[in-house]
């Protein structure tokens, strides 16, 4: 007869072989992608996106009518940049598809599979207080659905941005940040689940308002300490040199009522070459930050247009507001989620093993509906942020009066965003207005605000 402890450490081998298995191929698969993965020379030479520079006199020139003006900054993108860049935009659409398939595959093989409610009989048998199961459980769940997805993650993440000449990390370097994310992930699912869980059970039948209302809680949380605790882990920030950008970003900061007494640079082009700026945080604790690709590869007018427009998300309250539209979303979704699930249990709990909805190991079933409602509502979501990023970019123009420079910004952004989609397809996929739009609005603005009149 075996001791206790000997049972234990049975019964836990026995757990560890049924997770870890399975896990295996993901893996080498991911390995084995990364290994065909072209260097960024080669890259770079293979698919290298150009913009026509454009000179003083070039600017002199630029007609008044907002279209014509628009259609001159659009010229200046090759047809060869154009395809390009069309390519890699719609080849995201496939990838939502993909992800969305993958993560209802993940969820149903650890349905119909042991090794989902081997882990809760465990925790069950092995750890008193249930915040810790629940807790155990959402950290295996974040680990497993990692692995799973790692193939397509390597090659959405590394493979493809390679391939486009955007990365510009090795795969070592890139493996080690995606391992430190993992990391952040077990944690903050294992945080999640537990206080997800406890309070779905206390609340009963209504469980799913206050899921949706906590789980957006929780969101705001990690708002609220991501720039202090969580994006330090991945690159270096530090103040920008004083300068003529750091003053004029200061200026416009303070002119906005955010309450920043410095900017900081993100050494971002250890992995990518996009250009990006945010207002991070909320409240007292927001950061003004722009990463060095933009410091060093725009000028003065170009950063003082972006950094305005990203001022303009903090000034004008965005993301107060955006929790406040994803809490009635979430309430929406939480209780269609609650609808299907009902139907799910009632024909499938018994052969799922699942004991009811407030069984932690019925988390994949939870997560696999939400996502798929929320998959539907691409189209919702898309809209909510485009019309937050259409205030800001007007609110830009008006703080930094630099219609030429965002118009040049935008250029660079179609690096990786299609310029002139068609309207249902900018309705449903674009959660930032095209390239197109927001050139025709500098156009406009500029026009109407900086232009003199026409004679008579």
């Amino acid at each position: 007869m075996l001791s206790r402890p000997a049972k234990r450490l049975h019964a836990a081998a026995r757990l560890w072989m049924m997770w870890a298995l399975p896990l295996l191929l993901p893996l080498w698969l991911a390995l084995a992608l990364a290994l065909v993965a072209p260097t960024t020379a080669q890259a770079a030479e293979a698919a290298a996106f150009v913009i026509q520079p454009a000179d003083d006199a070039w600017r002199a020139a630029l007609p008044r009518d907002p279209e014509a003006a628009t259609q001159a900054y659009l010229a200046r993108l090759p047809a060869a940049s154009v395809a390009r860049s069309d390519a890699y935009f719609e080849g995201g659409y496939w990838l939502q598809l993909w992800n969305q398939l993958l993560g209802l595959a993940i969820a149903a093989l650890l349905l119909w599979t042991r090794p989902s409610t081997a882990l809760r009989d465990w925790a069950d048998a092995h750890l008193r207080r249930r915040w810790q199961r629940d807790a155990l459980y959402g950290a295996a769940y974040a680990l497993a659905g990692w692995v799973l997805s790692l193939p397509l993650t390597v090659y959405q993440g590394f493979v493809r941005e390679h391939a486009y000449g955007m990365a510009t990390q090795g795969f070592g370097d890139w493996f080690g940040q995606q391992l430190i994310g993992l990391a952040v992930a077990v944690g903050l699912t294992a945080l999640g689940a537990a206080v997800l869980y406890a309070v779905m059970r206390r609340a009963g039948a209504r469980w799913w308002a206050w899921g949706a209302l906590t789980t957006v809680a929780m969101l705001a949380i990690v708002i609220l300490v991501s720039p202090l605790w969580i994006e330090p882990l991945f690159n270096r920030y530090q103040p920008v040199p004083d300068g003529p950008a750091r003053q004029a970003v200061l200026a416009m900061a303070r002119a906005s009522g955010v309450p920043a007494n410095e900017v900081y640079v993100v050494d971002a082009s250890r992995q990518t070459t996009r250009v990006s700026a945010n207002v991070s945080g909320l409240g007292g604790l927001a950061q003004v930050r722009l990463n060095d690709n933009l410091l060093n590869r725009s000028s003065l007018p170009e950063i003082r247009a972006v950094m305005a427009h990203e001022i303009g998300h903090y000034a004008l309250l965005h993301m107060p507001k955006m929790l406040l539209e994803l809490a009635a979303l979430a309430l929406l979704l939480f209780a269609c989620t609650a609808w299907a699930m009902r139907r799910l249990l009632a024909r499938f709990g018994a052969r799922w093993r699942l004991r009811d909805e407030f069984d932690i190991a019925s988390l994949p079933l939870l997560a696999a509906v939400l996502s798929l409602a929320l998959f539907i509502a691409t189209p919702i979501m898309s809209t909510l942020i485009r019309e937050h990023e259409t205030e800001a970019d007007i609110f830009g123009l008006n703080l930094s009066r630099e219609p030429l420079g965002f118009a040049e910004v935008m250029l660079k952004l179609a690096e990786y965003r299609k310029t002139q989609p068609g309207p249902v397809e900018e309705f449903v996929f674009f959660d930032h207005p095209s390239a197109h739009t927001r050139i025709h609005r500098a156009m406009v603005w500029r026009e109407q605000m900086l232009l003199p009149p026409a004679a008579p």
